[in-house]
C-alpha cells in the first residue's frame, strides 16, 4: 500500500500539528491526513461524502447504484448525473492517455471471471502473500530484469478484439453503451475520489491534506513543512508488508497510486485470477509485476499508468521512460525497476516495514522541480 509517514512529523509549537484518521472503504483502508489537528473531523467528513457520491453513482456492488440502474438500458441511450458524467469522462481520458489499456468497458469480462455484484463477500476473494523465500535474497542473487526482455508470442494466444471503450457514446449527459458490454470504472473512479476529496477539504478548510484510498494518494495545498524548506509529504512505498518498502517525498499538489497483481486475486474454475484485465483479451494481465507506482499530477493520471503498466509487463519500462513516467516496478522477483526519476532505493533490510529516512533525503523529491510528469 501508499501510506503517509506518522503525522506531526517535524511539527514545532509555532506551527498547527497534522493529524490523520482511516477508515474502511470498498474493503480497503481510508485516510485523511491534515496540516492542522482542528481541522481533521471535518477533513474526514468531507471526504467520507465525496466517496459516497462516487459510490451512488457508479458502484457495480450495489443494485441502487447509478450504473447498476442504467445498465440495461444504455443501449438505447440514458441520461446520466453531473457526477457519473464526470466519472465516465474521466475513465475515457484514462483510455486515451494510454492507448487503451485501462478500458472502462470491461464489466461483463470481470463478472465472467467471478468479480461482479453476484459474487461480493464470496469467500476467495484475497490478498496472496509473497513466497516464504526472502525477496532480498532473491535480488541479491538475480539481476534486474531487462526491458528488452519481451516474452515470445505465443500461437495459441487469444486473438485481440476490438476496444470496448472507443464503442462508447457520450454525448452531452446522452450515454450509449452496445449491448453486450458493461460498465467498470472502479479502478479510475477510486482514483478521481481521491482528486475530488483532496480539492474539496483544501477549498473548504483552506490547510494541506492528502487522501488515501487503497493504492491511490491524492494531495492539495501545503504539505507539512520540515526545518523551513518546502512542504512534502513523507510517504511508504509497499505492496504487500514482506514486499521491498521505500520511504518517499511527494511534494505539494502530487498525486500517487500503485497497482498490483497481488491484491484481489481469487480462484476461477481453478485457476487462479487477479482483478487487473488486459482489454484486448478480456483475461487477467500477465502477472510480471508485483506492483507498479506512478507519481503524478493527478491521482487519475498516477492511476491509469500504474494500471496499464501491470497490462504492458516488460513493455511498460521503454514506455515509462519515454514518456518520462515516474514510476517504480516490483517484479515477481522483488527486483525494482525505476523510470523518469523515481528516488533511489535507500539502502536497508527488504520485507521487514521499513527505517524512517531523512525527511528531505532526495533533494527534489517527486513533483519538486524536475521532478514528476505533467500530462
Amino acid at each position: 500500500m501508499n501510506g503517509p509517514d506518522a503525522p506531526g512529523a517535524g511539527a514545532t509549537s509555532d506551527r498547527p500539528t497534522a493529524a490523520q484518521s482511516t477508515w474502511t472503504v470498498w474493503e480497503l483502508e481510508a485516510s485523511v491526513t491534515v496540516t492542522d489537528a482542528g481541522f481533521l473531523a471535518d477533513a474526514e467528513r468531507i471526504v467520507r461524502d465525496v466517496v459516497a457520491a462516487v459510490d451512488a453513482a457508479c458502484s457495480r456492488f450495489r443494485a441502487d447504484s447509478e450504473l447498476m440502474s442504467l445498465q440495461p438500458f444504455m443501449a438505447q441511450g440514458v441520461t446520466v448525473s453531473p457526477m457519473f458524467r464526470l466519472l465516465l469522462q474521466r475513465a475515457l481520458d484514462a483510455a486515451a492517455m494510454t492507448g487503451g489499456d485501462v478500458d472502462p468497458t470491461l464489466g461483463a469480462d470481470l463478472a465472467a471471471l467471478g468479480h461482479g455484484p453476484d459474487q461480493q463477500g464470496t469467500p476467495g476473494l484475497l490478498t496472496v502473500p509473497v513466497p516464504v523465500q526472502s525477496l532480498a535474497d532473491v535480488a541479491a542473487r538475480t539481476p534486474a530484469p531487462s526491458s528488452s526482455a519481451l516474452p515470445e508470442a505465443s500461437p495459441e494466444a487469444p486473438r485481440p478484439r476490438a476496444p470496448g471503450w472507443t464503442r462508447l457514446g457520450l454525448e452531452s449527459a446522452t450515454l450509449t453503451l452496445p449491448a453486450e458490454l458493461r460498465l467498470d470504472l472502479g479502478a479510475t473512479a477510486k482514483a478521481v475520489a481521491a482528486d475530488l476529496a483532496a480539492a474539496e477539504v483544501h477549498q473548504r478548510l483552506g490547510c494541506g491534506v492528502l487522501v488515501g484510498l487503497g493504492g491511490d494518494l491524492a494531495s492539495a495545498g501545503e504539505a507539512p513543512s520540515v526545518g523551513g524548506g518546502h512542504g512534502q509529504w513523507q510517504v511508504l512505498v509497499q505492496d504487500l508488508p514482506a514486499d521491498p518498502a521505500q520511504q518517499i517525498s511527494l511534494a505539494s499538489g502530487f498525486a500517487l497510486a500503485t497497482s498490483s497483481t497481488q491484491k484481489r486475486r481469487w480462484k476461477h474454475q481453478g485457476t487462479d485470477v487477479h482483478h487487473v484485465l488486459d482489454p484486448r483479451f478480456g483475461l487477467p494481465a500477465e502477472p510480471i509485476w508485483r506492483s507498479v507506482t506512478v507519481a503524478a499530477p493527478t491521482c487519475l493520471e498516477a492511476n491509469a499508468y500504474s494500471t496499464a503498466g501491470i497490462v504492458r509487463g516488460h513493455a511498460a519500462v521503454d514506455w515509462f521512460r519515454a514518456e518520462g513516467i515516474v514510476a517504480r516496478l516490483v517484479d515477481g522477483r522483488g527486483r525494482i525497476v525505476s523510470t523518469g526519476g523515481w528516488p533511489a532505493e535507500s539502502p536497508g533490510p527488504r520485507g521487514s516495514g521499513y527505517s524512517p529516512a531523512e525527511p528531505h533525503r532526495q533533494p527534489a523529491g517527486i513533483g519538486a522541480a524536475g521532478g514528476g510528469r505533467r500530462g
